[in-house]
């Protein structure tokens, strides 16, 4: 495929509707929260598991409340103890003493998050450490598929299935392989908007689980990176939480002119997904409680990743009793507060719009009806120099500017520059352009920070571009006076 090939590339709906989610949580909770494990051995004793202060709606709230806009259970974890009362397994929710064996936590977080108008998403780990049958090949395939269509058709609309590559020997001393094909044919049948995450064809795993990002996130990726991640080897390894603290990328340049020189192969639409912890490990740990990521750095991360054409998985493990610890309410409270503030605090697709080619009216075109988002800045095939610009009316002190590509015609902005008319203080008259800021790519969103400036007027001057470029966002944040 040529360069004008690719830049075609374009998501399905169910990819992009995920991706302008932006931001969600992972709630890794089970058996593990009782013995204080990361990884369960199985057929542990199932009389531990009764969480008396478990409230699904206050999870699903205080996650709302930092700017979550979906959630993802634990469903099964790799110890294979299942929160619903799955009919093929006596390793449930159904057997504790927790709600008096007749509970389902899949069916309380679901519900909360219809409740608080969140997606819902399921993680089912394909190894599971108390079922007979794994090992077996198709005998354990079957369980596994009876399990997932349980979750898939019980519980409303599920808008992800996470699944990972997580793999270890059965009771025979055999390892299983999983027949992925089948598994996403029945998640395709089942739930036809769903999106497969990571070990899937619809989102991939940024790489490592500390948070980090790339420079450039290009979504338009090789096609064997669908199969990157369906063995165990990049997986965590160890019973500990040090696998969420490091940082062991993969390839740096996954999509840019030069990848793309070097791949000869087929390219396709597979964004990239930052996946985190707010403590050291997946699950619960008192003795974490210091070791809670604050809501800066949460909010750095947020910015890297949603801002940096990722999506942000950030996982938010309860106690043995239900509750979400304090230092973690504190630190969500104060992230949902900082994103809050960043739009807040915009000039947000208003103002005075001019570019390159005449005024933006004459150039915003509608698009086929996607939900959002359906009309975009695209400049006249003649402007091969285009340029965007934002004028209001009293100059701000401004330092953070975010772009955002219309993705249903595909990823096309290589490189761009921010200008801006700065203010001379003394008699508050608008002086010369000046460079303030370069970016390279942008995608779903790109938000471009730099040193603070005073000024009423913005230019972004698209550099380089794979077809002509898209924009159907972009804001300006004002700093307080």
């Amino acid at each position: 495929m040529n360069l004008h090939e690719i830049a075609k590339v374009a998501p399905s709906a169910r990819q992009l509707a995920w991706q302008r989610l932006e931001f969600y949580g992972f709630i890794h909770f089970g058996m593990n929260t009782m013995t204080g494990r990361e990884w369960g051995e199985g057929h542990e004793d199932l009389s531990i598991f009764d969480p008396r202060s478990l409230d699904a709606e206050e999870w699903v709230a205080i996650l709302a409340g930092s700017g979550m806009r979906a959630v993802i259970l634990t469903c099964k974890h790799h110890d294979g103890f299942c929160l619903w009362p799955s009919r093929y397994s006596q390793h449930t929710v159904a057997y504790t003493p927790w709600r008096d064996g007749n509970g389902d936590l899949v069916k309380e977080v679901s519900e909360a998050c219809r409740k608080y108008g969140l997606k819902f998403g399921v993680y089912l780990s394909p190894w599971d450490r108390t079922e007979s049958s794994y090992g077996e090949g198709e005998a354990y395939d079957d369980f596994y598929v009876h399990q997932l269509t349980e979750l898939l058709t019980h519980y409303g609309e599920i808008g992800c299935v996470w699944l990972d590559g997580a793999n270890g020997e059965g009771p025979s001393g055999k390892k299983q392989f999983y027949n992925w094909e089948r598994y996403y044919e029945v998640i395709r049948r089942l739930q036809p908007g769903c999106v497969i995450s990571v070990c899937g064809p619809d989102i991939r795993w940024v790489g490592n689980e500390a948070g980090q990002t790339r420079t450039q996130e290009w979504s338009v990726v090789p096609a064997p990176l669908r199969d990157a991640e369906k063995t165990a080897e990049k997986s965590q390894q160890a019973d500990d939480g040090e696998f969420s603290r490091s940082f062991n990328s993969m390839e740096e340049d996954l999509g840019s002119r030069q990848a793309i020189a070097a791949y000869d192969g087929e390219w396709i639409w597979y964004p990239a997904e930052v996946n985190t912890s707010i403590r050291p490990g997946w699950f619960y740990h008192r003795e974490e409680d210091k070791q809670v990521r604050s809501g800066e750095e949460l909010f750095e991360i947020y910015l890297n990743a949603v801002g940096g054409n990722a999506t942000f998985l950030l996982n938010v493990p309860p106690d043995a009793q239900g509750r979400i610890a304090e230092p973690d309410r504190v630190a969500l409270k104060d992230l949902g507060q900082k994103i809050s503030q960043l739009r807040d605090t915009s000039l947000m697709q208003g103002g005075s719009v001019r570019t390159s080619s005449g005024q933006a009216s004459a150039e915003i075109v509608s698009s086929a009806p996607s939900g959002e988002n359906d009309s975009f800045w695209q400049p006249e095939k003649k402007d091969l120099d285009p340029w965007l610009e934002l004028t209001w009316e009293q100059p701000q002190w401004i330092n953070t500017l975010g772009l955002g590509e219309h993705l249903p015609v595909g990823q096309r902005i290589e490189a761009f520059e921010v200008l801006a008319r700065t203010v001379d203080d003394p008699k508050k008259n608008v002086g010369e352009w000046q460079l303030i800021a370069e970016g390279s790519i942008v995608g779903h969103l790109k938000v471009l920070r730099f040193p603070s400036v005073q000024t009423s007027q913005v230019r972004v001057v698209m550099k380089q571009y794979r077809e002509f470029p898209t924009l159907s966002q972009w804001f300006v944040n004002f700093l307080p006076k």
